[in-house]
């Protein structure tokens, strides 16, 4: 029996992929396989090789005859020239890796705005939604979450509002004479 290693076309119109199979030379071109040995897309940049290259070997090893393109494929992938005993050649192309959306984004915010931004843009709307909340609550009630602090997170909290009033302390002054000049 004569086995042909050949191509085995899958895909759409114009979209042609192909599977690198093992066959009966008397069978059709997509007929069933004796084995799928490898993968082959030539509309790819670069083009997408896969050949296991072990049963490869193996079936050029008992008489199986590669056509033309399967020669060519496997000259490429460097499976031809270990089975004739020659150098290997260069290796493949490999395709570079897609960059990340996130880094995409964030380097067309900082053209556009001079800025780079690596938070969420949502993140301020509702920051912003969740200081009005605090400013709508009365202030003789304290949020429940502030109402009962953990033992750990006391100390924390006191410093945190401490600090913050401070801070309302120094700004408040400096506020008041900018707005006693304009009047």
């Amino acid at each position: 029996m004569a086995v042909k290693i050949r191509l085995k076309r899958i895909g759409k119109k114009r979209a042609p992929h192909y599977r690198i199979v093992v066959m009966d030379a008397r069978t059709k071109r997509d007929g069933r396989a004796i084995e799928e040995i490898g993968k082959y897309n030539p509309k790819a940049e670069p083009s997408f090789i896969h050949v296991e290259s072990d049963r490869a070997q193996y079936w050029l090893s008992v008489g199986a005859q590669p056509t033309e393109a399967v020669e060519a494929i496997f000259k490429a992938s460097g499976d031809w020239q270990k089975f004739k005993g020659e150098a290997a050649p260069a290796p493949l192309k490999v395709k570079e890796p897609k960059r990340d959306k996130q880094e995409i984004f964030n380097e067309a915010l900082a053209e556009a705005h001079g800025t780079l931004k690596t938070e969420a843009v949502t993140a301020k709307k509702t920051a912003a939604k969740k200081a009005d909340k605090k400013d709508d609550a009365p202030k003789g009630e304290a949020p429940k979450a502030d109402a009962a602090p953990k033992a750990d997170e006391a100390p924390k909290a006191d410093e945190a509002k401490a600090d913050e009033t401070k801070a309302d302390e120094t700004e408040a002054p400096a506020e008041a004479p900018a707005d006693d000049a304009k009047a």
